[in-house]
């Protein structure tokens, strides 16, 4: 087999998402092959591989290869009982412990919602996530879609006077700003104190392609030096402008799809399904080496 990339939407979309073929990524990798997939990653941002039955090791390995992975430590159960074995596998799913459907009041469901909302991966800590790894182990009849946006492309269709505006600013990041705008404030003093605003560039420069893009989500609740309701204005003219949908891709999700996006150059989002409906992804996520605020002071 030959390695090959080719762009998901060629007519319309040819810049962004990249289908990979020719390879199994679930048994250990060249060096030759990690460049390529790399090097797919900065031209594409997201790249789909089909038919990859991962184990959780498996996927802890190919995605290693990338760069040191990320605790698990976004959700409400770090450090609790966890339905997945490896502090590294994310459980994106809506399944208990026991492999059970969650009650549509559940807490876990509840803060899950938040994953519909445009967001980049752990935006909300202090150095944020490179790539995110999503795959698919049992998924809906219907629905359950992930959407990913071209931040790179948002940011170049930006006015001139627009870039020159924000090109400096610096955002507050918390999972604490996204839940409460769809209305979920449970949290213990425990989880506010986790989740404590970390700052981000509003630009920031690709640290492979030097490409810049906006760094935004619904994680991003201010501005520093701005009045809040300005700052929210803002970000939520730049989010709109960011999703338009000649900037979108949407997977439809097939089992044993993997998933791979840049959250250096893309936002994405869940969309709905039927919730009483098993949807089991399993999400493994390599970190960056430096928070934003770090990059831009290096450059």
């Amino acid at each position: 087999m030959t390695l090959s990339i080719q762009p998901l939407d060629p007519v319309s979309r040819p810049f962004f998402g990249g289908e990979v073929s020719g390879i199994d990524i679930t048994r250990p990798l060249t060096a030759d092959e990690a460049m390529s997939i790399e090097k797919g990653m900065d031209q594409y941002g997201v790249l789909v591989f089909h038919g990859q039955k991962f184990t959780d090791e498996a996927q802890l390995a190919f995605s290693r290869n990338f760069g040191p992975l990320e605790e698990a430590s976004g959700d409400l159960n770090w450090g609790k009982a966890r339905r997945i074995e490896s502090a590294y596998v994310n459980d994106i799913s809506n399944l208990d412990n026991d492999n059970k459907v969650l009650a549509a009041d559940d807490r876990k469901r509840l803060f899950s919602l938040g994953n519909r909302l445009w967001h980049s991966d752990s935006s909300f800590k202090a150095v944020p996530a490179k790539y995110s790894l999503l795959s698919a182990r049992s998924i809906p009849t219907a629905g359950g879609n992930t959407e990913f946006a071209d931040m790179r492309a948002a940011y170049d269709t930006l006015d001139d006077d627009l870039k020159a505006e924000i090109q400096d600013l610096v955002c507050e990041h918390s999972q604490l700003y996204s839940r409460a705008s769809i209305g979920f404030s449970d949290f213990t003093d425990e989880d506010r104190v986790r989740f404590e605003p970390v700052l981000q560039k509003l630009v920031r420069t690709h640290p492979s392609t030097g490409r810049k893009s906006l760094f935004l989500a619904s994680h991003a609740g201010a501005i520093i030096g701005w009045p809040v309701p300005e700052a929210r204005a803002m970000l939520r003219d730049l989010i709109e402008h960011a999703t338009q949908r000649k900037f979108v891709y949407a997977h439809e999700w097939k089992q044993w799809d993997l998933v791979v996006w840049d959250n250096q150059a893309t936002m994405h989002r869940a969309r709905p399904f039927d919730p009483k409906e098993v949807r089991d992804m399993h999400r493994t996520t390599v970190g960056c080496l430096q928070s934003t605020m770090e990059q831009a002071q290096a450059a």
